[in-house]
């Protein structure tokens, strides 16, 4: 292992930078050569690379989305883009990547090795969704989750100064991560998640009984699912079963911005770290993470094969809680 090579991909995640950082500072320490692939697989398809030393990752520790920029590529997920992708590994004479991104990227990742022998292939889980297999948290999840409760903050003395029902509507397109450790912190009296089948019938039951018992305002978070501002139609529909007042606020790439929070740092440090230790010791074809405190390595089919379960002992917290 003598250079390598990072990306980021798929959505931008607050950490990011701090592993970009790690990850450079680590391999400088071994005394490998490394370089920044910008744009994530886009640039790796076009060979876009830049060298990364000391003065590039100065002062970046603090920055919110990422210093290398990311894309979304659908060239990538055919073969012919992915052997381009290769070709231009062999150009740039890398020994190893180091990706950061989501079950997007690691899928991608893993097509890519099945298509041609390259360079070894390490990924670090970067996703405020929180959802990828093989990781207790993602990169970008805690800040993302601190900017969700804040909203939710905010819009609370609203509610109560006007007895009202409000929806909020946190990211999550399959996992229902954010919107269940923002709604516990919150404070939320409900919760609406992809895992879990919802009747607006019992939801509007719910938040019916909550006012009959006192309560003079009512939140309810919602996961935005696979059709961002579905907030807007649950509204509508418990609307038809109870006569309040409410409104909905989505908050949307809000969540992605900002800079990542002490939690986001050092995991971002930490799993920067280990995936160049990952590459130096041999190994390829796996995603770093932190599973109950300790350091993983986890295939990278498993990360978008497998589905990531919700902590049913927070979902039942929530539940506890909310009543």
């Amino acid at each position: 292992m003598r250079r390598i090579g990072i990306l980021t991909s798929g959505g931008d995640a607050p950490g990011m930078n701090a592993c970009i950082r790690a990850a450079v500072r680590t391999a400088l320490a071994n005394n490998l050569t490394i370089v920044g692939i910008r744009r994530g697989y886009t640039g790796l398809i076009g060979g876009d690379a830049v060298p990364l030393d000391r003065t590039a990752i100065r002062n970046i520790i603090h920055l919110g989305g990422t210093i290398l920029e990311t894309s979304r590529n659908p060239e990538f997920y055919t073969r012919e883009g992915r052997l381009k992708a290769a070709a231009a590994i062999e150009r740039l004479k890398l020994d190893g990547v180091v990706l950061i991104g989501g079950e997007g990227t690691f899928h991608g990742a893993t097509m890519l090795a099945a298509d041609a022998d390259t360079a070894a292939l390490v990924g670090v889980p970067g996703s405020i969704d929180n959802d990828v297999y093989g990781t207790d948290y993602c990169i970008g999840f805690d800040t993302a989750a601190n900017c969700a409760v804040q909203a939710i903050d905010r819009i609370r003395d609203t509610a109560r100064s006007h007895e009202r029902l409000f929806f909020i509507e946190v990211m999550g397109r399959t996992a229902g991560f954010l919107a269940l450790e923002s709604g516990i912190a919150g404070g939320a009296e409900e919760l609406v998640i992809p895992e879990e089948e919802v009747s607006m019938a019992r939801l509007s039951e719910r938040i019916r009984e909550g006012f009959t018992i006192g309560k003079k305002s009512a939140i309810v978070v919602v996961a935005e699912g696979e059709t961002p501002g579905i907030s807007f139609r649950i509204a509508r529909e418990v609307g038809e079963h109870l006569d309040f007042d409410s409104r909905v606020v989505v908050l949307g790439h809000l969540q992605r911005g900002g800079p990542p929070t002490l939690r986001d740092r050092v995991l971002g440090s930490l799993l920067g770290v280990a995936a160049v230790e990952a590459l130096i010791e041999g190994r390829s074809g796996c995603m770093v993470g932190e599973v109950g405190g300790d350091l993983t390595c986890t295939p990278l089919e498993d990360t978008w094969q497998k589905k990531k379960p919700l902590d049913k002992n927070l979902r039942r917290i929530f539940t506890l809680l909310s009543e």
